[in-house]
């Protein structure tokens, strides 16, 4: 194995990682994750809440073994784009199409599909112009998503700055400010390709640095919150997507 190929499989690792640490949230919670709205009174909630946390668990073990990577990844993909975005979140969406916030809620859950099929190009025996055309479609849906974070910053500033710790300086406004404008201008890298991998390198970074000044400390000041574990999952899910995406674009271009 390359050392190209071994950097790609451990982002991979670190995406499938967090895949199926949103699916041990949900098991552990018997419900489904806040980013997957299902109505409370759907038929048999409870029971498909347990089976989309076995799948999401099922497939992100797969996503961690090369031989069985891209029909994990096809799956997550699958279930992320046309059941999540589309089917949980389409009737969100048009109930609330003029809020901000519900485009980059679904963002959050894009960037999973997008991972997800950028890992399936990059590892099913498929035409390698048709692998370039998903890899390709799977960082501009990245780059959409980054766009949309960035500017949920800037319209919930209210909800941002009050997660930066108060003892990083100057201010917690300027690092919500600061990370908003990060994610636009790293979005726009993405898909204009001027500095693209760097713009996701160093969204991983930030992803990592969330979980580290953000997420965890939340965690530890309240370990019982279901919303806590499900964003220490989400965002080590998003991390590794950042990490896939950075590892597609070091790849050449044919």
């Amino acid at each position: 194995m390359t050392a190209e190929k071994t950097t790609m499989a451990f982002g991979w690792r670190v995406y499938g990682l967090g895949v199926m640490a949103l699916g041990m949230v949900c098991l552990a919670w018997g419900g489904f994750d806040p980013g997957q709205p299902v109505p409370k009174d759907f038929p048999d909630r409870t029971a498909l809440a347990y089976a989309a946390a076995a799948f999401m668990l099922v497939a992100g073990a797969a996503v961690e073994w090369r031989r069985t990577a891209a029909w994990g990844a096809a799956a997550l993909t699958a279930y992320y784009a046309l059941i999540v975005v589309i089917l949980m979140n389409g009737r969100v969406v048009l109930a609330h199409y003029a809020e901000f916030g519900t485009y980059s809620g679904v963002a959050e859950q894009l960037v999973i599909a997008a991972g997800g099929l950028i890992v399936y190009a990059a590892s099913a025996r498929i035409d390698a112009a048709l692998a370039a055309r998903l890899t390709r479609l799977g960082q501009l849906a990245f780059g959409v998503c980054a766009l949309l974070f960035g500017g949920a910053h800037f319209f919930y500033m209210n909800l941002t700055a009050p997660l930066v710790p108060k003892w990083l300086p100057p201010t917690q406004e300027f690092w919500a400010y600061a990370t908003g404008v990060g994610f636009i201008a790293a979005g726009v890298a993405i898909l204009t390709g001027v500095q693209a991998r760097l713009a996701a390198i160093l969204l991983a970074a930030m992803f990592a640095s969330f979980t580290v000044l953000v997420h965890v400390p939340m965690l530890l000041a309240d370990p019982s919150s279901h919303m806590n574990w499900s964003e220490n999952a989400l965002n080590l899910a998003v991390l590794g997507a950042a990490w896939v995406v950075a590892d597609s674009l070091a790849r050449p271009r044919h």
